[in-house]
């Protein structure tokens, strides 16, 4: 399909995306767009933006693409316990192409329908491949990473290290192999633990989305509540489809520090085991107690002292 310019794209591919939310006055169409929040409701604000060729391949998909640049920003409200409503788009093209903004848009939509969010607004610029994503969403008691106390236990969901694994895949020769597809969904196609988020209020005490790796997520919850995170490296290991792509080494370097799982990691009192377990089940998501709260400082991982920002954890302008 032939190219056009950006007012054509938004209008024919980036408008309607999303839920069809009654709080949207007035959504793509004018200089900003009109909603109205619920009343005493505090609002939860995050903002990714996604390099091709830094945070995704340059020859992944472009549905795949779009459901990425909503899912990091979801798994950021997840962490939050927020409820997500609206996000606002910001695309950069190298050039007009109307086929790869349809399939791009297609995989966004997809995501923020099963997550009833509506894509308000936003512009289209030329430069390099870059995609911002700005959501909005909303709770009633906001969870935050500065609540570990010592005695808490610490816990994951889902399987740390499998998207890790499979942008491996999809950079090999193996990406086409049936028996790997599951890695590379793990990582094309996250499933940001949005559910899970909104059950842990008044549960977790501190909790994370882990985009940079387990260790390093682990650390940045370490120092915002100025504790230590002593994690178990029995209770941590790589699934076994992960084991089976990377081996048993490797695997659970990538497990540690990956990254782009978008997973949840948080803390909570001992006795809340219980509760913990129930949710899970409810929200039907498999979380792990991967160890405990400590006095003390950093992340201690088997015995030996994990420098999260040494074994993982990207860093741009390192």
């Amino acid at each position: 399909m032939a190219g056009c310019g950006e007012f054509d794209l938004i209008r024919q591919y980036l408008t309607g995306l999303g839920a069809d939310r009654g709080d949207v006055t007035y959504g793509v169409g004018d200089d900003a767009a009109i909603t109205c929040p619920p009343a005493s409701m505090p609002a939860v604000l995050a903002l990714d933006t996604l390099v091709a060729g830094v945070h995704f391949p340059q020859d992944l998909p472009a549905a795949a693409v779009g459901y990425r640049a909503l899912a990091v920003n979801l798994s950021d409200m997840a962490a939050m316990g927020a409820t997500p409503a609206w996000a606002l788009l910001g695309l950069t093209l190298p050039a007009s192409d109307a086929d790869w903004v349809a399939a791009f848009a297609g995989g966004l939509d997809r995501l923020a329908r099963l997550n009833n969010v509506a894509v308000v607004g936003g512009d289209i610029t030329r430069g390099p491949l870059t995609i911002s994503l700005q959501i909005t969403g909303f709770s009633p008691a906001p969870l935050r990473r500065d609540g570990a106390r010592p005695g808490d236990r610490v816990w994951v969901s889902g399987r740390p290290g499998d998207a890790a694994g499979g942008l491996e895949v999809w950079q090999s020769a193996h990406r086409q192999t049936p028996r790997w597809q599951g890695l590379v969904r793990a990582f094309a196609e996250p499933r940001p633990r949005i559910a899970l988020g909104q059950a842990l209020r008044g549960i977790a005490s501190a909790v994370i989305d882990v985009s940079d790796g387990v260790l390093a997520d682990a650390g940045h919850i370490a120092e915002a509540s100025q504790v230590a995170l002593q994690l178990e490296s029995t209770a941590l290991q790589p699934s076994a489809r992960l084991r089976a792509w990377a081996g048993a080494a490797a695997g659970q370097d990538l497990t540690l520090a990956g990254g782009d799982d978008y997973e949840l990691l948080f803390t909570a009192p001992d006795e809340a085991g219980p509760v913990i377990g129930q949710v899970a089940g409810q929200t039907r998501t498999p979380v792990r107690c991967i160890g405990r709260v400590v006095r003390g400082a950093g992340v201690d991982w088997g015995g030996q002292n994990a420098d999260a920002a040494a074994r993982g954890g990207y860093r741009h302008f390192d």
